[in-house]
């Protein structure tokens, strides 16, 4: 210990017979006992309460030996391991004094080892709220991770400049992490399921605000893109962007069906559009169950209607796994009541700013359109409205902020959104808005509400067009007199 700054302490040690004896002490560092309690594991109990429990000031016990001691106090009493064999004399009390020098930058071990029982307990609630999900927790695991490989170094070190370092980084860390359980401490009295109904709610504002409008006003000259990716024998299919709200969604997708327009066997998806353009850093993958369309995509699941069925069913885009498919209560299937001169789109999917939706006719409705929202994850039909317009009579539909809107065809080279029904009011209207086309026949229509474009499989060829809805005047209030 000669390269460590050394202190003096004066001990006295009373003995009582048959007792252990107690000790007394200015001791405001610690001595470096080590214990067989002392394990690996520790490193991880040690930073959240090393902060407020290493103070200075505070006493500390060594370690008990039961042998007799070599110094000048009495032979029979017992010793610590590191004041054996120091010299000291015995007052006419039975005190025994001695003194001893010690490092001033030693671990207190001994407080140490009293911390796993402490922090166990915490711990053991922190796996507690772990379970609950909350996103918060892992900003407190990646701390006590750093912590960890702190109290690692230090344990490495023997004292000197380069443990003070460690231990100021370590204080530090630990106090990131008590500011870190406070928080979630505050969050626990409120709940994180309040908090998730919280952002339900503003979720719900936020789309009734991207919805303050009167409705489809214009759309714009059709832009095309390019040839889908297996060619132009590829006629049928469907395209688009996720169609969910979400910001951080910038997902394409494209599934042209076979030569004979019906079935939905391959798909690609693209992260952005300009990987779509250049067709690069795409993944390809095979269906091999899908019938028409009517596909859409929503929240990184495809829709679809399942083949030769009634089914509706849905994908999980990152593992291509089918996770769910269930039967869409009276819809007919197999081409009874699909779109005029769009073969195989008897049920038809649709997702907007309300979100996901399926089209369809029963025999009940007499081939009248239907439209019902689904539960997405159980595809279980919440509600149900039915229209007044035969399906077969419209060339396709689309929904926007809860609004259907049916297009017909007015010649070769142009449609008409003709007809717009709102599910929240119930009321439906007459429409004339012209939609400009390449070819004859628009087959997958999907809107996104993320950039409001109309994404549109036509003859093989992808195309989009813009949508600009009427935006309504905020009445000015007049001052007050």
């Amino acid at each position: 210990m000669d390269h460590m700054e050394q202190f003096p302490w004066n001990f006295a040690i009373r003995k009582y017979a048959g007792r252990a004896p107690t000790l007394s002490s200015g001791l405001s560092h610690g001595a470096p006992a080590r214990s067989s309690k002392m394990q690996p594991a520790l490193a991880l109990w040690i930073p959240l309460l090393l902060l407020f429990l290493v103070l200075p000031g505070q006493p500390q016990s060594l370690k008990e030996e039961s042998t007799p001691s070599s110094v000048n106090c009495d032979q029979n009493q017992p010793v610590y391991e590191l004041v054996k064999r120091v010299p000291g004399s015995v007052d006419e009390d039975g005190l025994c004094h001695c003194v001893v020098h010690l490092p001033n930058n030693l671990m207190p071990m001994n407080q140490l080892e009293q911390l796993q029982s402490i922090t166990q307990v915490l711990m053991d609630k922190y796996d507690q709220e772990l379970s609950r999900e909350a996103p918060t927790y892992n900003l407190l695991r990646l701390e006590l991770e750093v912590a960890r490989e702190l109290v690692t170094q230090l344990m490495a070190k023997e004292g000197g400049s380069e443990t003070e370092d460690l231990l100021s980084q370590l204080q530090s860390q630990v106090a990131n992490a008590s500011l870190t359980l406070k928080l979630l401490a505050d969050s626990d009295q409120r709940s994180l399921r309040a908090y998730r109904q919280e952002v339900d709610v503003l979720e719900g504002r936020l789309s009734n605000c991207s919805c303050a409008h009167g409705g489809l006003q214009k759309v714009s000259r059709p832009l095309v893109v390019q040839l889908n990716w297996r060619g132009y024998s590829h006629m049928a299919g469907v395209w688009g962007r996720d169609s969910a709200p979400d910001l951080d969604s910038s997902l394409y997708w494209v599934a042209p069906l076979g030569k004979n327009g019906r079935y939905f066997d391959y798909y690609r998806l693209y992260k952005s559009y300009d990987d779509l353009v250049l067709m690069k850093n795409y993944v390809e993958r095979t269906m091999g169950y899908g019938d028409g369309s009517g596909n859409t995509v929503y929240e990184n699941f495809m829709y679809f209607n399942y083949y030769g069925t009634r089914d509706i069913a849905k994908v999980n885009l990152s593992s291509n796994t089918l996770v769910l498919r269930r039967p869409l209560p009276s819809a007919t299937y197999n081409n009874r009541f699909s779109y005029a001169g769009v073969s195989w789109k008897d049920i038809d999917f649709a997702g907007d700013e309300k979100g996901l939706w399926v089209l369809y006719a029963t025999e009940e409705s007499k081939g009248n359109l239907v439209v019902s929202r689904l539960n997405t994850s159980t595809l279980a039909v919440e509600k149900t409205w039915r229209t007044s317009q035969y399906k077969p009579a419209m060339s396709g539909a689309f929904m926007a902020c809860g609004v259907l809107y049916a297009l017909r065809p007015l010649s070769t080279r142009q449609e008409e959104i003709f007809y717009a029904f709102d599910t929240t009011t119930g009321r439906e209207r007459r429409l004339s808005i012209p939609l400009d086309k390449m070819l004859e026949t628009l087959h997958g229509i999907n809107y996104s509400p993320l950039d409001h474009k109309l994404y549109v499989y036509n003859d093989g060829y992808l195309i989009n067009y813009d949508l600009s809805f009427l935006v309504w005047k905020q009445k000015q209030s007049k001052p007050p007199a």
